[in-house]
C-alpha cells in the first residue's frame, strides 16, 4: 500500500512538472555569469540586454526566475512589486518562475532589461548550521519575453549569448549577514555570459503568495544609549528594512545595525542574533541627497544603531518598510479588555513577520528556518487572521517532496538540514494542516494532493513502533515547557515518547477523517483497527490504574484529552486533574509548543472555561499577557524571553518574534467569540457560532471574511444581560447557540443567510 501512496505522490509531482511546461513553451537559456565567483565578497550580479520592438507591442509578458533571487527593470522601471523571488522552494525539486504583464513598460524601438540577481537562499549562508551553496554554486538566469503586435506578430526575446554581465553596487547580500550597497561602483566593465543546460522539468508557476511591501514607520524616538550608541527606536518590533537618506562626501560609511530590545540598561542588544551580522552598510558615492535600502536580505528589529551617518540624525531620513507575503486579511477582534487587544496585535504581527514566503520560526537570528512543528501549532490562528490558501499550498508541496523515502518529514522546510525529522508534533505538519486546510477552505483537491504524504507519514510511526506503541527516535517534546527558576522539581517535563503517541493517535484520526472524504473506504477501516491499537498501547504504557497519567503534566492531560486518547469515562476525571495542577501552580500554565495550542480548547470542552479565561489573563509569568506588560509587540518564543528583572533568557535561544504561542488566537476567534467550521460541511459552509463570555470581559466584537462573505460576530455582556448580533453570509447556513450571561446555558438557532439580533 505504502509503495502505491509513493507512487502517486510521484505522479503528482510529474503533473505539476507538466503544467509548468504547457504554461510557457521555453525557449530562453540559462545564463550565467562568466566569473562564477563573482569575487570575494560574492557580489551581486548585474545582467542586462537591449532589444528592439519593430512596433509598438499590443501585450508583453515577461516569464522569469533564477537561482539565487532577483529584481527586474524594463527601460529602468522596475518590474512588478514582488521581493525575493522567485521564492525558496525545494530548489532541487521546485523551482518557481512569475509572470508580468509589461506593456506599459516597452516601446517601439530599443528597449533594455536589467536583471539584478543576488546569493538569496539558493548560495547565500544562512541558518543556525551556516553554509554557503546548498543548492548551487552560481548564480543564473532565465527569462523569456513573449511580445505581440497590432499587426498579429510576436516576438520572443530571450537569455542566451547575446546577454552581458557585471558586478555593481551590491557588493554583499545574504540573509543573516545582511548587505552591502557601495554607491560608487556601478556596473561599468560588462562582459559575455556563458549558458548553462539546467533544463526546464523542475520549473513551476508561481504557487505561493509573493512577497510585498506594506507598513511604513517613522521613528517614534532617537536615543543615544548609555554606551553612547546613536539608536533609532520604531516603536514595533517588524520584519523588513530601513530606507535611509543622506548626503555626505563620497566614501562615506554608514552602518545600519538591527536589534528587537534593548538591554535593561538601555544599551543595543544583538547577543540574540548569535552570528547574524544583520547590517546593513552604504557607502556613498557623493552625489547629493542619496537613498539607500537593502534588496536580497531582511531584518527583524524595532531599534537600528545608525553609525557613521554624516551630520546631525533626522528622524525624517529613516522610515522603516514591512515585508511579508501578500496575504489579504481575513480576520479581526477586538474585545473589551486592552490587554487582550494587545495580544491580537501581537499574534498579528508575529504572523506578518514570519510569513515571509515560507513559514519561518523567527526573523532575526541565524536561523529563520520553515520549522514544520511551529507552523501546524499556529495554522487556524493563521487561517482567522488572513487568507493562507495559497501560501500554505506551496509550503505543504514542498513539504511532500522533502518527506523521506521512509516516510519521515524534516524538522524544516525547505530542508537545509539534510533529512533530519521524523519527530513527533514537527512532522504531524504531514496531516494536520492539510485536514484543517480543508476545514478552513473546503478544498478536497488539495486533501487528496496532500494524502499520500498523510499515509506514508503514518507509515513511518508504524515502522518504529513495538506492539503499537511508538517509542523510538529522537524528539523535541513539549519544547520550551515550563521550568522552574528555583529548580525545586516544579519543572513540567512531559515524557516524549507519550507525547508521540498521542500525536501518533492524533495523526492516524486525520488520515481516517481524509480517507472519509476521499472515498477511500478500505482505507478508513484499516486505519481505525490501527487507531484502536495505538490507543490501547498508549493506555496500557501511560495511564495509572486511577487514571493517572505517566506524565502527570498539564500537557499529558491536554493531548489526551484533545487526541481522545482515553475512555469517555476517565475523560472527566482526566479534565479534573488537568485543572488541579493548573491551580497547584497558582493558575499558571505550564505547557510548551505542543500542549499550550490545545489547552485552552481542552478546559472548554469539559467545561472549565472559566479556569482558560484565568490562564488567559493571568499577567505574570508564564502566560500570554506577561510578555505584553514587559512591551512586547509580537509574540516570543519562550514565556519569559526578558525576565521581571530586566535581564534575558539564554541568548543561545530567545527570539522575540516567533509566533508558535500565538496559536492561542485560534481559541479567542472560535471560543471567545465564536465563530468555527463545521467538519461535515467545511469552508464554512455551514457556520458554528457558539461564543463563551467569560473573563469579566463585556465586550467582544469579530469578523471572519470566506469566500461566501463575511461573518460578523459581536456580542455585549453588561448588567446581567447578554445580548448579541450576528451576520450570516450568503448561501450559507449557521447554527448559532447564544448563551445567557453566565455562559451556562445556551439557545440554539438553526438560520440562514441574513442577520441576527439576540
Amino acid at each position: 500500500m505504502r509503495k502505491l501512496y509513493v507512487l502517486l505522490a510521484a505522479l503528482f509531482l510529474k503533473s505539476i512538472t507538466a503544467h509548468a511546461q504547457t504554461g510557457v513553451k521555453w525557449q530562453a537559456k540559462w545564463i550565467e555569469p562568466a566569473d562564477t565567483t563573482n569575487g570575494p565578497e560574492r557580489a551581486a550580479q548585474y545582467f542586462r540586454k537591449t532589444f528592439k520592438a519593430d512596433q509598438k507591442p499590443v501585450s508583453a509578458t515577461l516569464y522569469i526566475t533564477c537561482h539565487g533571487l532577483y529584481e527586474a527593470q524594463l527601460n529602468g522601471k522596475r518590474v512588478g512589486d514582488a521581493y525575493f523571488t522567485p521564492g525558496w522552494t525545494e530548489y532541487k525539486k521546485r523551482l518557481q518562475y512569475q509572470q508580468y504583464d509589461v506593456t506599459s513598460l516597452l516601446t517601439q524601438g530599443n528597449n533594455t532589461i536589467n536583471v539584478t540577481v543576488g546569493d538569496g537562499w539558493y548560495r547565500g549562508n544562512f541558518g543556525f548550521n551556516a553554509a554557503r551553496d546548498r543548492y548551487g554554486k552560481h548564480l543564473g538566469l532565465l527569462c523569456q519575453l513573449e511580445v505581440k503586435y497590432k499587426n498579429g506578430k510576436t516576438a520572443i526575446f530571450t537569455t542566451d549569448n547575446d546577454w552581458q554581465s557585471a558586478s555593481g553596487p551590491i557588493r554583499m547580500s545574504e540573509i543573516n549577514a545582511g548587505e552591502t550597497i557601495d554607491a560608487r561602483v556601478q556596473p561599468t566593465n560588462w562582459s559575455a555570459v556563458t549558458t548553462a543546460n539546467y533544463g526546464y522539468d523542475l520549473l513551476l508557476p508561481t504557487q505561493g503568495t509573493l512577497v510585498t511591501r506594506h507598513e511604513t514607520f517613522k521613528p517614534i524616538k532617537v536615543i543615544t544609549t548609555p554606551k553612547g550608541e546613536k539608536v533609532l527606536d520604531f516603536g514595533q518590533n517588524l520584519v523588513g528594512w530601513v530606507i535611509v537618506k543622506a548626503r555626505g562626501t563620497a566614501g562615506t560609511k554608514i552602518s545600519i545595525k538591527h536589534a528587537e530590545v534593548l538591554d535593561k540598561d538601555g544599551n543595543f542588544y544583538t547577543e540574540n542574533l548569535r552570528a547574524a551580522k544583520a547590517t546593513a552598510t552604504y557607502i556613498l558615492a557623493g552625489n547629493g541627497e542619496e537613498t539607500f535600502e537593502p534588496h536580497f536580505t531582511y531584518f527583524g528589529f524595532r531599534y537600528i544603531q545608525v553609525d557613521g551617518y554624516p551630520g546631525a540624525i533626522n528622524p525624517d531620513d529613516f522610515t522603516a518598510v514591512a515585508l511579508y507575503s501578500n496575504m489579504a486579511p481575513t480576520g479581526t477582534f477586538e474585545c473589551s479588555n486592552p490587554m487582550i487587544n494587545q495580544l491580537q496585535h501581537n499574534i498579528q504581527w508575529g504572523q506578518k513577520g514570519n510569513f515571509l514566503d515560507v513559514p519561518t520560526d523567527c526573523p532575526q537570528r541565524d536561523e529563520r528556518l520553515g520549522w514544520t512543528g511551529d507552523a501546524q501549532v499556529f495554522f487556524r490562528t493563521a487561517a482567522y487572521n488572513y487568507d493562507v490558501k495559497r501560501f500554505f499550498t506551496k509550503w505543504m508541496a514542498d513539504v511532500a517532496v522533502s518527506q523521506r523515502a521512509d516516510g519521515a518529514i524534516p524538522h524544516v522546510v525547505p530542508d537545509i538540514l539534510n533529512g533530519s525529522g521524523g519527530s513527533a508534533g514537527w512532522a504531524d505538519v504531514a496531516t494536520i494542516i492539510p485536514w484543517n486546510m480543508y476545514l478552513v477552505y473546503g478544498d478536497k483537491a488539495l486533501l487528496a494532493t496532500q494524502y499520500p504524504t498523510m499515509v506514508n507519514w503514518i507509515g513511518f510511526m508504524t515502522k518504529n513502533s513495538t506492539n503499537n506503541l511508538w517509542n523510538k527516535g529522537n524528539h523535541y517534546g513539549d519544547w520550551l515547557s515550563y521550568h522552574s527558576p528555583n529548580d525545586d522539581g516544579s519543572d513540567a517535563i512531559t515524557d516524549k515518547y507519550e507525547i508521540a503517541q498521542c500525536f501518533y493517535a492524533y495523526s492516524t484520526q486525520l488520515v481516517i477523517n481524509a480517507a472519509k472524504v476521499l472515498g477511500k473506504t478500505e482505507d478508513v477501516a484499516r486505519y481505525q483497527q490501527l487507531l484502536n491499537d495505538i490507543k490501547a498501547a498508549y493506555n496500557k504504557e501511560y495511564v495509572t490504574g486511577g487514571g493517572r497519567l505517566m506524565s502527570n503534566t498539564q500537557t499529558a492531560y491536554v493531548l489526551a484529552l484533545q487526541f481522545d486518547m482515553l475512555p469517555e469515562d476517565r475523560r472527566a476525571q482526566a479534565a479534573k486533574y488537568l485543572v488541579d495542577n493548573i491551580k497547584r501552580y497558582n493558575n499558571h500554565l505550564t505547557t510548551g509548543f505542543l500542549g499550550t495550542p490545545y489547552l485552552c480548547h481542552v478546559l472548554t470542552r469539559f467545561g472549565y472555561t472559566d479556569v482558560a479565561y484565568q490562564l488567559l489573563l493571568q499577567p505574570t509569568y508564564p502566560g500570554w499577557l506577561y510578555p505584553i506588560k514587559m512591551g512586547a509587540t509580537t509574540v516570543w518564543e519562550r514565556w519569559d524571553g526578558i525576565k521581571a528583572d530586566g535581564t534575558f533568557q539564554s541568548s543561545r535561544m530567545n527570539s522575540f518574534n516567533h509566533y508558535a504561542y500565538g496559536a492561542i488566537g485560534d481559541w479567542m476567534y472560535r471560543t471567545i467569540a465564536g465563530i468555527d467550521t463545521d467538519p461535515d460541511q467545511p469552508g464554512y459552509k455551514h457556520i458554528i457560532i457558539k461564543p463563551h463570555p467569560g473573563g469579566d470581559m463585556t465586550y467582544c466584537k469579530a469578523s471572519f471574511k470566506t469566500q461566501h462573505g463575511d461573518i460578523k460576530v459581536e456580542w455585549h455582556n453588561e448588567n446581567g444581560k447578554f445580548s448579541m448580533s450576528v451576520t450570516v453570509p450568503e448561501n450559507t447556513t449557521a447554527t448559532i447557540s447564544v448563551p445567557d450571561n453566565t455562559g451556562a446555558n445556551y439557545t440554539v438557532h438553526e438560520v440562514k443567510a441574513g442577520q441576527y439580533q439576540y
